[in-house]
């Protein structure tokens, strides 16, 4: 005779998709230590999987899984959280994790799918589970420093991003893609509470990145963080720019966009040639920096909030931020609020300064 058990299966596993990329890989080095046994690195080719998993000596657990085809809510039963370090074209997975009730988190910069994902916060909410946007350096830091420069003031008026790359820091082919396909967007962005079209590398603007760094012209660029800020900490004029730590690369890209060079980026063997290119542009330093100038009021005075970090390597620093946010979502799960939100609507940068192995040297200067 068999017995029908309801035995609820034990919700305790971290997948991390794209687990043995570049990213991946951190992020799961730093979670297998903390919790050996539950992380798992998915991704379509279980033999990377396998092999990664081979030289954590069994900390990480290898899984093949493709995104791209449907899952089950059934498979992720014992699933706590998911990691996602791979673009996604839709929400059919992060739909599946909302239905088993999974936490998500997404290092994602591209705001088409952080918007369509957006959109399941209702389903988050009656599963209970929690989905965590825009975590890494930009977006992720990026918004929690605009979030911080706010908290000086009563009104805030102007936000300006600005991201420096090192190219001594090679970057896995995913991140390159992304990166060649933005240099000829044309996006919008809110200026004085109106959206405005602008372009990638356009409207150039000279950046005080401090003392050792010094001045640096920047250009604008369609990473996510500037859409999502402008609405979730209602800001009027946001942007985000881009600069590389070569003047004269950042100089020669914005004379390709001037001459209209980067439309032969739609041609696919000039795209695919681009990207191998910038994987092998020579010199350059494996640093990062972000700079925030903000402007508003406080107590009827204007209020400049100007704040710098540079660091290393700036995918170590994206794994660092996506592994302690996963820690704070594993560990304290029921304090969370349920639904769909960006990481500076859940945390503030001291609860990623507290969580980090090594806290991210900020500097900031109120005028």
């Amino acid at each position: 005779m068999q017995f029908e058990t309801n035995v609820k299966p034990v919700k305790d596993q971290i997948w991390v998709v794209g687990g043995y990329g570049q990213v991946g890989q951190m992020i799961c080095t730093q979670l297998g230590k903390l919790f050996p046994g539950k992380v798992w690195a998915a991704g379509t080719r279980m033999n990377r999987a396998e092999e990664f998993s081979r030289s954590t000596g069994g900390a990480v657990l290898p899984l093949q899984l493709d995104v791209t085809k449907p899952v089950e809510p059934s498979m992720l039963r014992s699933v706590r959280l998911v990691i996602m370090c791979v673009d996604q074209s839709d929400t059919r997975f992060v739909e599946s994790c909302a239905k088993a009730g999974t936490d998500y988190i997404d290092i994602s910069a591209k705001y088409d799918f952080l918007a369509q994902v957006e959109q399941l916060h209702t389903k988050m909410q009656h599963s209970k589970s929690t989905a965590i946007l825009s975590v890494g350096l930009s977006p992720g830091v990026t918004n929690l420093l605009v979030r911080e420069a706010t908290m000086h003031m009563d009104q805030v008026e102007e936000a300006d991003i600005t991201v420096m790359l090192g190219l001594g820091e090679k970057h896995g082919k995913a991140a390159v893609e992304w990166t060649v396909d933005q240099m000829n967007a044309t996006y919008q962005v809110m200026q004085k509470g109106k959206p405005t079209e602008v372009q990638s590398f356009g409207d150039g603007k000279r950046i005080d990145f401090g003392a050792e760094l010094g001045n640096r012209k920047a250009y604008r660029f369609n990473f996510s963080d500037q859409h999502v800020v402008a609405r979730t900490l209602r800001i009027p004029t946001v942007s985000t720019r881009l600069c590389l730590d070569s003047r004269w690369i950042t100089t020669s890209m914005a004379i390709s966009k001037r001459a209209g060079l980067f439309s032969l980026l739609r041609i696919p063997s000039i795209r695919n040639g681009t990207v191998k290119a910038l994987g092998l542009i020579p010199g350059g330093e494996p640093i990062y920096a972000v700079k925030v100038d903000a402007i508003g009021w406080e107590n009827g005075e204007q209020v400049r909030v100007e704040q710098l970090l540079v660091g290393d390597k700036e995918a170590d620093a994206t794994a660092a931020v996506a592994a302690a946010v996963a820690e704070h979502v594993y560990k304290t799960e029921s304090a969370l609020p349920h639904g769909v939100f960006h990481i500076e609507q859940v945390f503030s940068l001291q609860d990623i300064q507290d969580a980090l192995h090594t806290p991210l040297q900020v500097t900031t200067q109120i005028t």
